[in-house]
């Protein structure tokens, strides 16, 4: 079976029901909707405006290839090229993680965060794309922001994002685990990160459109280390982050109590966890002491 006409409608239905073999048919027509807007400027109100309206072949080749991409489970975000974030289009590749609504969320709150409106500098650890940090320095405005990430292939696409954004965040390799990393680092009013925390045995959890795509050392973390970049990052906090600066972090919701009192230990102070909009545990912020 082929589309029986070049009819963007056509087109329309007969991808969306090509996919729904594979996910389910709102999603299909959401995805086919997508390509659509995104290659060609056609959204749904066009289509229903000019119901004659066609595609050209080489028009009709381009979506071809991008459903055939989606039917390998690979993420439209990469068929796409990129995604919004907090209202901004960030480019992705197969080496930059995809941001979740969550990681919106954690930028939200330091955005409304007293504290985190008035910082000068900004530290965002495992930068990836580049999403948080250049966020926070186009709404907050913040003098000096560094995007921080091992991945070379992830720094080039964060400065890309910054660079089309026109959002001045300054990016270096750096490795978190590494031994005697900590004077490499600026002194800053406040840590954020969003780093690795699923664990090794939630792989089988987990769709192939992550798994075979995703980079995976920005997901995982080992089954007997579950916080190894929050206590690294934490250390961190006590040589290079201000007294009186804010660290915050985005987490694995089974893992709340345990970063709670990973961060009292250390001697933070008003530590606080706060749930997602799905009432998960999913972030924590706090303040090192004076």
């Amino acid at each position: 079976m082929k589309v029986s006409s070049n009819l963007v409608r056509d087109i329309y239905t007969y991808y969306a029901t090509k996919l729904s073999d594979f996910v389910d048919e709102r999603e299909a027509k959401q995805q086919v909707l997508a390509l659509l807007l995104h290659f060609f400027g056609i959204d749904r109100m066009r289509m229903a405006l000019e119901p004659e309206l066609r595609l050209s072949e080489s028009e009709l080749l381009t979506i071809h290839m991008a459903i055939k991409e989606l039917l390998t489970h690979k993420p439209i975000q990469y068929v796409l090229g990129g995604t919004h974030f907090h209202g901004h289009w960030f480019a992705l590749d197969e080496n930059t993680l995809i941001p979740r609504p969550e990681t919106e969320e954690l930028v939200q709150r330091i955005v409304d965060d007293p504290i985190g409106s008035k910082v000068k500098t900004i530290i965002d650890f495992g930068t990836g794309s580049g999403c948080i940090a250049i966020t926070l320095k186009l709404l907050l405005r913040t003098p000096q922001v560094f995007g921080l990430d091992i991945s070379k292939k992830a720094l080039q696409m964060a400065k890309k994002n910054a660079q089309s954004l026109h959002s001045d965040v300054s990016f270096f390799e750096f490795d978190i685990l590494g031994l005697g990393s900590d004077e490499a680092l600026p002194t800053a009013d406040l840590f954020v990160s969003n780093p690795p925390y699923v664990l090794e045995n939630e792989r089988t959890k987990m769709k192939a459109n992550v798994l075979d795509f995703e980079p995976t050392n920005a997901l995982f973390v080992p089954d007997d280390q579950p916080l190894i970049f929050y206590q690294r990052i934490t250390e961190l906090a006590f040589t290079r982050l201000k007294p009186g600066g804010m660290l915050w972090f985005e987490i694995n919701e089974a893992f709340g109590t345990q970063i709670i009192q990973l961060l009292d230990q250390s001697g933070m102070t008003q530590i606080a966890l706060q749930k997602d909009i799905h009432g998960r545990d999913r972030f924590v912020s706090c303040i090192k002491p004076e």
